[in-house]
């Protein structure tokens, strides 16, 4: 086992070397500069479009089900682990770097949902695109799309499965020793009732839980940072400082170089946002739309939700406190974090927030994994794909986190790459789709 560790670790490191980091973030700034900056002067129309019905149009969920569907994929433990690990691994500047995958991430999610749309097919089992379908129609790279549908069915045991029951069975165990296996069977009754009713169902669960689950999560952050504005600056200080300078080690803090918190900044991000991967526009296949362009503005908003609201609270509020600085691990800093400005109330409501974001995302991972399953063998290979997904979530739950993390970013990796390639070459049908929208609306 330790063996396997060892190659996965290296591997993961290789994949997300620096030709990695600059090719996510350079497809997001190419597409950012080819959309003249959309995701800053259309964020409001994107922001009305969520609640917008096209009932008359064809697909299997609504809009605002598809974003929730997505946003449940990418609103899980990136955004209290993966942010925490952003800290740990490379400091406080880490978090700029976060914010930079967000900006022209957006860009990218939204570019992402625009081909998904364009090039989605009817099957039996309902409306399904993304990328494997917009290599092999927008593209004609037929095999190009498996690989990529391999890579995310892979991806959706990693990011998508064992990181999330994994981190609710830590968490648990933590605060009640509560045994890993009951964590795991019990996500894993829960999850199958949903899973195994389809879109439909996950749709439904979704449009009811993250909602809620946002608002709770983001109101006792905001209570902390209003309590404690003071603090506030000095936590932005730290960021934008050190997101160009080393931070040296202190207490039990062992420091950080830049070229650490670049890497784990965008690493994180991309983990929290999932900008660049390919998956989103799984979901975003599935909307009730007519119009490509109007749902990859829905789509686009779940970046700014996910890594500019939520991701920058928990870090500000990490930062804030002095735990980060004793050395403490990820799994438990945003806790303690929480717990440090209110007590055991900050820390269960963590608690809570993590069982909750770790489920929608198991939740939504699990038909991205199963639309890219059904691309390489059949409408008929569904039922399968969720009796063993649903397996998963209880080897996830019992397994070491280091092993888990290592093989989500790897997967992460893989995956993203034949999307990207898709994205660059499929500039012009972004382009040419974003003109005719907004001239048809707005003579622009």
């Amino acid at each position: 086992m330790e063996l396997l560790e060892s190659w996965m670790s290296t591997a993961s490191s290789f994949v997300w070397g620096v030709p990695m980091l600059i090719l996510l973030v350079g497809t997001g700034l190419y597409l950012t500069i080819r959309l003249k900056g959309m995701q800053f002067w259309a964020m409001g129309h994107a922001l009305k479009l969520i609640f917008s019905k096209d009932e008359k149009s064809e697909g299997d969920i609504s809009q605002f089900a598809a974003l929730m569907t997505a946003l449940a994929a990418t609103v899980g433990i990136g955004n209290i682990v993966g942010v925490a690990t952003a800290i740990t691994m490379g400091g406080p500047g880490a978090v700029f770097w976060m914010w930079v995958t967000g900006l022209v991430g957006m860009a990218t999610k939204y570019s992402e949902a625009v081909l998904a749309v364009k090039y989605r097919e009817k099957g039996e089992n309902g409306f399904k695109g993304g990328p494997m379908y917009y290599l092999s129609k927008g593209l004609n790279m037929p095999k190009l799309g498996m690989i990529f549908a391999f890579f995310a069915v892979i991806a959706s045991f990693g990011i998508g499965n064992m990181t999330q029951s994994n981190a609710v069975a830590s968490a648990l165990f933590s605060q009640f020793q509560t045994p890993t296996w009951l964590t795991g069977s019990v996500l894993l009754i829960i999850t199958a009732i949903v899973i195994l009713g389809g879109i439909k169902s996950i749709g439904k669960t979704t449009s009811f839980l993250i909602p809620i689950m946002i608002a709770m999560y983001l109101t006792t952050a905001l209570l902390i940072l209003i309590l404690n504005f003071d603090k506030v600056p000095g936590a932005f200080a730290l960021i934008f400082n050190h997101a160009f300078s080393p931070f040296a080690a202190t207490g039990g803090f062992v420091g950080a170089a830049v070229a650490a918190a670049i890497r784990f900044g965008i690493a994180r991000g991309v983990f929290s946002n999932e900008s660049g991967l390919g998956s989103a526009p799984i979901a975003a296949a599935a909307a009730k739309t007519n119009d490509p362009v109007k749902q990859a503005l829905v789509s686009m908003t779940q970046t700014f939700i996910d890594t500019l609201i939520v991701c920058t609270m928990t870090a500000v509020i990490i930062l804030m406190a002095p735990i980060w600085l004793e050395g403490n691990g990820a799994g438990d800093l945003t806790l303690k974090s929480f717990q440090y400005f209110l007590g055991d109330t900050g820390s269960f409501i963590v608690l809570i927030a993590t069982v909750l974001f770790a489920y929608s995302t198991i939740l939504g991972w699990s038909y991205y994994g199963e639309r890219s399953f059904e691309f390489l063998f059949g409408d008929k290979s569904i039922k399968l794909y969720r009796v063993v997904f649903i397996a998963f979530v209880m080897v996830g739950a019992m397994m070491e986190l280091r092993f888990v993390w290592n093989f989500s970013d790897l997967a992460n990796g893989l995956m993203a790459i034949p999307n990207l390639i898709a994205l660059l070459l499929l500039s012009k049908v972004i382009t040419a789709e974003t003109n005719r929208y907004f001239k048809e609306n707005y003579n622009t």
